[in-house]
C-alpha cells in the first residue's frame, strides 16, 4: 500500500522552463548573446543539459555545470575567473528567481493527497539550498512533508542509490511510495527500477503511447490499485 507520494519538483510543481526560458532572453543581452528569444532559449536548454547530467553524476560540482554554462554561451567574453563566471551568471539567476510561479494543479493536488492521509514529499534534482529557496518563493513549503535534494545523495536521479538513499531517509519501502515527476528517465524509469511505483506527468502530451503510467495534469493523479510494476 502506498504511503508516501514522492514528486519532483522542477516542471512537475513548478514552472520551470518559462521562468528559465524567460531569465535567459532578459539575461543573455548582458553578455553581448542576441538572438531571437526562442533560439536563445533553444540554446540555454540544450547546453545546459549535459553539464547539468555531468553534476548529477558528481562529476563536476554545482558551481562548476553553473561556470560551464556560462562560459559556453558566452565564449567570446574571458571567464577564466571562477570568480567573475560566477558574477556573471548571478544575473542569470535574479531573473530566474524572479520568474519562478507553481502550476494551477500544484497545491490543490498536494492537499488532496495530505487529507487522503499520505506522507506528501518533493525528490529533486537540484541543490537543497536554491530548492528550498524555491519552495518558499512559490508558496509549497508548507504544502509537503519533507524536502529531499539530489545535492544531499550521493547521486541524482535516475541513479539507483538516489532512489534508495531517499527511501531510507523516509524509513518506509520502496514498494510504499509513489514518485510523480515529468522526465520519463529520471523520474519514472528511475523509480520503476528501484521498486517503487511510478507515474509521468505528460503536461505537453509528449509521451503519447509510452508504457508507463501517464498523466497530462495532476488533477489527474489517483493512487496505483497494485504494487509497483517491475520494468
Amino acid at each position: 500500500m502506498i504511503s508516501t507520494v514522492l514528486l519532483d519538483l522542477d516542471d512537475t510543481l513548478v514552472d520551470q522552463v518559462r521562468a528559465a526560458d524567460a531569465a535567459v532572453v532578459a539575461w543573455a543581452p548582458t553578455l553581448g548573446v542576441t538572438g531571437e528569444p526562442a533560439e536563445l532559449a533553444r540554446r540555454w536548454a540544450e547546453l545546459s543539459e549535459p553539464h547539468y547530467r555531468r553534476y548529477q553524476a558528481r562529476e563536476i560540482s554545482f558551481a562548476e555545470q553553473r561556470r560551464a554554462r556560462v562560459r559556453e554561451l558566452a565564449p567570446h567574453l574571458d571567464l577564466s575567473d571562477d570568480a567573475e563566471a560566477d558574477r556573471r551568471f548571478a544575473g542569470y539567476l535574479e531573473h530566474y528567481r524572479a520568474g519562478w510561479c507553481c502550476f494551477d494543479d500544484a497545491v490543490p493536488t498536494l492537499r488532496r493527497l495530505r487529507r487522503q492521509g499520505l506522507r506528501v514529499g518533493v525528490l529533486t534534482n537540484g541543490d537543497e539550498a536554491q530548492q528550498r529557496d524555491k519552495l518558499d518563493v512559490v508558496g509549497l513549503t508548507a504544502e509537503i512533508d519533507v524536502l529531499i535534494a539530489s545535492s544531499t545523495l550521493p547521486f541524482g536521479k535516475p541513479h539507483p542509490l538516489a532512489f534508495a538513499a531517499a527511501v531510507e531517509r523516509l524509513g518506509v519501502r520502496a514498494e510504499e511510495v509513489l514518485m510523480v515527476g515529468d522526465s520519463l528517465e529520471n523520474d519514472v524509469r528511475g523509480a520503476l527500477a528501484a521498486g517503487m511505483s511510478a507515474v509521468l506527468l505528460d503536461r505537453t502530451d509528449a509521451h503519447a503511447g509510452v508504457d508507463v503510467p501517464r498523466i497530462r495534469g495532476l488533477d489527474e493523479l489517483e493512487l496505483p490499485e497494485q504494487g509497483p510494476a517491475r520494468r
